[in-house]
């Protein structure tokens, strides 16, 4: 009996101690593998979805940005670092993933890169799914719970214990370069860019 008892007790522990899911805009937890439309959590004006957009004049690789206009963007799937996990938490590694195909002939999954045009990280695609560790470093966010309404997502992928990365938001800056906003890593001057999650279904 006492191990039994011990058993439930460890069971409800390492059920409380998951991460909390991360939901949609009507509740539900976000799971993987399904297509999410991603709008900004508050609006600013610039109230569209996230698109694949061209950089100064480079078209390929091409940027992940918010549309300047009131669409509601590509959908994307996330898939987080543990295969087996269908739920998509909070704090926890996944990749995010465009569906359909890219102009630029290469793979939908998002990746943070040095843009040469804007002179900062941005995220952009080309990125590679699955097999966690030093050689994805890149390929790797977070989605964590914004001080204002909605998620946030991160830069700050933990697949790589020895791996020294630099934990940041990612926000959307302006730029006359850009097809959109280009989702970047956040400085000082600029405040996290806030998002919702619905689903396609």
């Amino acid at each position: 009996m006492k191990t039994i008892t011990l058993f439930l007790l460890a069971f409800i522990f390492t059920a409380n101690s998951a991460p909390a899911p991360v939901l949609d805009a009507h509740g539900k937890k976000l799971r993987a593998g399904v297509k999410y439309y991603v709008k900004p959590a508050v609006g600013d004006g610039y109230i569209g979805g996230l698109i694949l957009a061209q950089v100064g004049n480079e078209s390929c690789p091409a940027a992940v940005a918010q549309s300047r206009g009131i669409e509601k963007g590509l959908s994307l799937t996330f898939t987080p670092v543990n295969p087996k996990e269908g739920v998509i938490r909070v704090s926890t590694d996944v990749n995010i993933k465009f569906s359909g195909s890219t102009r630029c002939h290469e793979s939908n999954v998002w990746r943070l890169k040095y843009n040469e045009v804007i002179k900062q990280y941005a995220v952009m695609v080309g990125g590679v799914e699955g097999n966690p560790g030093p050689e994805t470093l890149d390929n790797w966010f977070k989605i964590e719970k914004s001080i204002y309404d909605g998620y946030k997502f991160v830069f700050c992928p933990t697949v790589c214990s020895y791996c020294k990365v630099m934990c940041t938001d990612v926000n959307t800056i302006l730029t006359d370069d850009s097809e959109g906003q280009p989702l970047v890593l956040m400085n000082d001057t600029y405040f996290p860019f806030s998002v919702i999650f619905y689903s396609t279904i």
